[in-house]
């Protein structure tokens, strides 16, 4: 399968890692459930928005921004029953497993795909949640245990729901494929990892178990279309007032040697991710997606300040392996609030910052 830096013709790549902010009418309709006379032409207009706003920025893939989803992992609750919601002890909505996983309406992704592609000649990306995530924020040892004894019982039990709607979004236009996994990004701290000391599921079993479940998600695209896997940090977890996890990647790079992938995505902006010097003990075949543009609101970062990261990068790996993006999506949860205006600012800094690359690496 081509890389994307193969598929756009030219060094330096510039995308989105997935989710941009949405303007109020389209939080009133998806996530408050407002859907009077029109909310589907309305919709879809605010869909269409997204998508102009990134090709102005002048970015080569392109995503709908996410603004169809309710909650970014709550959409294995729209393709599979089995689930319950609930509320966290802050107020916040909360999908829990409560049953068997059974598939009930499998390509709800897939039309989120197929009307992205009508409206752009871009290359375009559809992010899928990892199981391993699932696993992580939807089994609850109280509520989930009947149907699931293990959080890692559940994660095998959606993988096969993600890998059929990761073949559905192919067929449906995707050009490139990603799952996010912030869970397996957990076990780049030390505390986390302190937190896995049984001798028999140690952080490295973990971590193993999390990239196998990736590599079943994205196994029936192999050839078909890039296959990605985004590290994320939770970069937007600062957006939220959540803990930010820190610590260098190394730690987890005997398990990311088995991934079965063709790019990585990795967040770099900020220094508790550690020094780009760990790209060389990747995979020389991954393509690197390297995290360059805060997504945290009020830092902005020019494009000489973007070009001066990813020359670090190729110092390290060289130019033809690496595809500029943010370091996470810009609409962390959906009780966020960022403003749209200025990151379409920093998409376009990301993309003059990739015009001056390319005229410095040809």
């Amino acid at each position: 399968m081509p890389t994307l830096v193969e598929r756009c013709g030219s060094l330096f790549p510039t995308s989105v890692v997935g989710s941009l902010p949405r303007p109020g009418y389209v939080r009133e309709i998806v996530v408050d459930g407002r859907r009077d006379e029109g909310w589907q032409r309305r919709l879809d207009a605010g869909v269409a928005y997204a998508v102009s706003v990134q090709e102005a920025a002048g970015l080569d893939v392109i995503s709908d921004g996410e603004w169809r989803r309710a909650s970014y992992i709550g959409i294995i609750a729209e393709l599979a029953d089995g689930f319950e919601l609930s509320q966290t002890e802050d107020g916040r909505p909360w999908t829990v497993v409560t049953g068997a996983v059974a598939v009930r309406d499998q390509g709800v992704v897939a039309a989120e795909v197929k009307h992205l592609r009508s409206l752009t000649d871009r290359l375009i990306k559809v992010a899928l949640p990892s199981p391993a995530l699932l696993a992580e924020r939807m089994w609850d040892p109280d509520l989930s245990a009947e149907a699931y004894g293990t959080p890692r019982g559940f994660a095998e039990a959606v993988a096969p729901v993600l890998q059929r709607e990761a073949e559905l979004v192919v067929e449906a236009g995707a050009d490139i494929v990603q799952v996010d996994d912030p869970h397996l990004c957990l076990l780049v701290d030390p505390e986390v990892r302190a937190h896995y000391d049984d001798d028999d599921w140690g952080a490295d079993e973990e971590a193993a178990f999390s990239v196998d479940m990736d590599n079943e998600v994205l196994v029936g695209i192999a050839g078909e279309a890039v296959r990605a896997v985004h590290l994320c940090r939770r970069a937007g977890a600062r957006v939220r007032g959540e803990a930010y996890h820190s610590g260098d990647y190394a730690a987890i790079v005997p398990a990311l040697e088995q991934l079965d992938t063709d790019h990585l995505t990795l967040e770099f902006t900020n220094p508790g991710a550690g020094a780009v010097e760990v790209l060389e003990q990747l995979p020389d075949h991954l393509e690197i997606g390297l995290g360059c543009v805060s997504v945290h609101p009020g830092e902005i970062d020019d494009a000489a300040q973007i070009v001066d990261r990813v020359e670090q990068a190729v110092e390290v790996i060289g130019a033809e392996r690496i595809v500029l993006n943010p370091d996470c999506g810009f609409a962390p949860g959906s009780a966020a609030r960022v403003d749209l205006d200025e990151v379409y600012r920093k998409l376009q800094y990301q993309a003059e910052a990739a015009r001056r690359l390319r005229g410095i690496y040809g």
